[in-house]
């Protein structure tokens, strides 16, 4: 073996251990610094309009498109949620004390059976005002949603202000969510 494919083959895995050492090491600053959000993935839609879609009802309750967004009378959420999905599950609770406190939330079914839906719905109540399904996953690839649950907080001007991935938690929505609804109610 040659002397120059030798220092390849000790220099590339040196290489890779650098880089993997310099990001576990911005990381762990970051955590120091409490500038760490492992949720803080960006959002392509936020401080802008919902891309258009539109999306058939569930369940006999009726579904939305991107227009119905456009002027909601008080700031509302949209939340992306599936029946399989456990976080979403978790979640639940908090959807519908959110609900039952007079907030407005519209949801989105992600690439769900109906029948399988329905039993979720069944079984931890239904927070929504409107349902809508995205069958395809189509809509969910245009509001760049990187899985499910991912809430937004639409204004009433019909823009994204918020977006959280992830279940919303009594923490989320009272250092989060509630500043925010207060900033543009």
């Amino acid at each position: 073996m040659s002397p120059l494919r030798r220092r390849l083959l000790f220099g590339i895995p040196l290489a890779v251990a650098v880089v993997g050492g310099g990001g576990f090491y911005t990381i762990l600053r970051r955590m120091q610094d409490d500038d760490y959000d492992p949720h803080a993935l960006p959002s392509p839609l936020l401080g802008k309009r919902p891309p258009a879609f539109n999306l058939p009802g569930v369940d006999g309750i009726q579904g939305f498109s991107n227009t119905d967004l456009l002027a909601p009378p008080k700031p509302m959420l949209v939340n992306w949620f599936a029946s399989w999905c456990l976080p979403c599950l978790q979640e639940a609770p908090m959807l519908l004390q959110l609900a039952q406190m007079g907030l407005d939330i519209w949801g989105i079914a992600y690439e769900d059976p109906p029948a399988q839906l329905a039993a979720f719905l069944q079984t931890n109540g239904n927070p929504y005002k409107r349902l809508a399904a995205d069958a395809s996953g189509l809509t969910a690839i245009n509001w760049g949603v990187y899985g499910v649950p991912e809430t937004y907080l639409i204004d009433r001007n019909g823009i994204v202000r918020w977006r959280y991935p992830g279940a919303l938690t009594g923490d989320v929505v009272n250092n989060k969510l509630t500043p925010l609804f207060q900033k543009y109610s």
